[in-house]
């Protein structure tokens, strides 16, 4: 079964769901903004709902049938697809647990740095194989065992730890200006999290989410 036969026999929630988190760390208004697996582009069309975007693009490697309701979509594979017509056109990019699932996510960084305005922000969110339940998985009962989604999913070509993510965006000329865990704040996660300052986050932490700006417009 190829990758993309994966993709297809995946459940219909997997694409549908709103990134309510990811747009809560978009603060502009009448945005272009381009989200990269966008699923059925329910985030990209909150977005616009809400006035936060004015022109909304989508890239994924299946339909599901949104092209009418974006203003771009295109079909594909972003490691494959030519994409220098948005050289410096984008106020956000959002990658919502996106680059794990690419065979080189470090030049796609470097290509998606382009398609920026200067003042632009890239939004990320990617899954924390340091996790203490993945951790206990395979150091301790030794099963690296695969599922349909989750940190372990499938479709997954690539892990990383707190450490790793930022070093992804570093290395390709970012900064990274915030990075927040998931953590539900009524978990017995969050408030052990918060009562041991913080010192075992890296393990309570299924997914990291991140703001990133070219590094020569930090000011």
């Amino acid at each position: 079964m190829s990758l993309k036969d994966l993709y297809n026999i995946k459940e219909s929630n997997y694409y549908s769901n709103i990134r309510y988190d990811i747009i809560n760390l978009i603060n502009c208004s009448n945005c272009n903004i381009l989200e990269l697996g966008c699923g059925n582009g329910e985030t990209l069309l909150e977005l616009k709902r809400q006035g936060k975007a004015k022109f909304i693009a989508g890239i994924d490697i299946v339909d599901l049938g949104k092209k009418e309701k974006l203003d771009k979509f295109i079909l594909g594979d972003i490691e494959e697809i030519e994409l220098d017509i948005f050289h410096n056109y984008f106020d956000v990019i959002i990658c919502a647990d996106v680059l794990e699932h690419l065979k080189d996510p470090w030049d796609v960084v470097k290509i998606l740095k382009n398609l920026l305005k200067k003042d632009g922000i890239l939004i990320a969110s990617i899954p924390n194989i340091r996790e203490i339940k993945t951790l206990i998985s395979i150091a301790l009962k030794g099963d690296f065992k695969y599922s349909d989604s989750g940190i372990l999913d499938k479709t997954h070509l690539r892990f990383f730890c707190k450490k790793n993510i930022l070093e992804l965006f570093e290395q390709a000329g970012f900064e990274v200006i915030k990075i927040t865990n998931n953590l539900n704040p009524k978990s017995k996660r969050f408030i052990f999290n918060l009562i041991t300052f913080g010192m075992f986050e890296e393990f309570l932490t299924v997914q990291y989410l991140l703001v990133a700006k070219r590094k020569n417009e930090i000011s």
